[in-house]
């Protein structure tokens, strides 16, 4: 499908379940939302502390850790509000807890566009389809349709002052399903500032960028780009 253009954006909330997630999945596209002035807001999930096995890093440090890295990687790509809701990494399951978490941020956020992993698992790219990147965009998409705009859904929100809002479409990262591409060529560098930044998790591999780069050009060319060019492809939903 053809998505919103970027023109009819002023917001974009990207939900995800870990600190680099956001990186990874999108930061090349982000990139170019903030250049064109969108303000671009995370809310990460989990406290990310089982990631980083390799770092050395003591467990009761590293959500800590884990939270200054991607506020570092924020503004790499121009990112600078950012959430953590703090759920326990790894034990990540949907609940009515998290959706209305997920939907006070919405409220919050008043996104025309989310970003989301995908609830369903993809078989051809198994880092895509963690435990809890399946429970994040499961949850994420319950909370866009129908509870963010529903009135009626989680009242106690909206006694708060939080007023139901209807979100325009959804873009999932690792989706096995994707019908969009972005062609980050001119924002990779950005992407991998921003990855950089988690030095936690990535410190060990002295081969991210060339990993990296060998996925988006994977992805340009099944979009029919040229070579060497880079993309990062999504299944965009409209939710309007």
């Amino acid at each position: 499908m053809t998505p919103l253009d970027d023109s009819e954006i002023k917001r974009v909330l990207v939900v995800m379940a870990h600190p680099d997630d956001c990186d990874f999945g999108a930061g090349g596209t982000i990139a170019q939302w903030t250049a064109r002035g969108i303000h671009v807001s995370y809310c990460i999930i989990t406290n990310g502390d089982q990631g980083g096995e390799e770092s050395g890093i003591p467990l009761e440090q590293m959500a800590a850790v884990r939270q200054k890295e991607q506020r570092d990687a924020g503004k790499a790509l121009g990112v600078n509000d950012i959430t953590f809701l703090n759920y326990r990494d790894g034990w990540l399951a949907p609940s009515m807890e998290l959706r209305k978490d997920i939907v006070k941020a919405i409220r919050i956020a008043k996104p025309d566009r989310m970003v989301v992993q995908s609830p369903e698992r993809n078989y051809e790219r198994v880092f895509a389809s963690h435990p809890d990147h399946l429970a994040a965009g499961e949850t994420a998409v319950q909370a866009v349709y129908p509870d963010a705009r529903n009135p009626y859904a989680f009242t106690d929100l909206k006694d708060s002052g939080f007023e139901p809002w209807r979100v325009r479409e959804v873009w999932i990262t690792g989706s096995p399903n994707p019908n969009h591409f972005v062609d980050i060529t001119e924002t990779f560098s950005k992407k991998i500032a921003a990855l950089h930044a988690h030095v936690s998790q990535i410190a060990h591999n002295k081969e991210l960028e060339k990993m990296v780069r060998e996925w988006g050009e994977r992805n340009a060319q099944a979009q029919g780009l040229a070579e060497g060019r880079i993309a990062e492809i999504f299944q965009v939903m409209n939710t309007d």
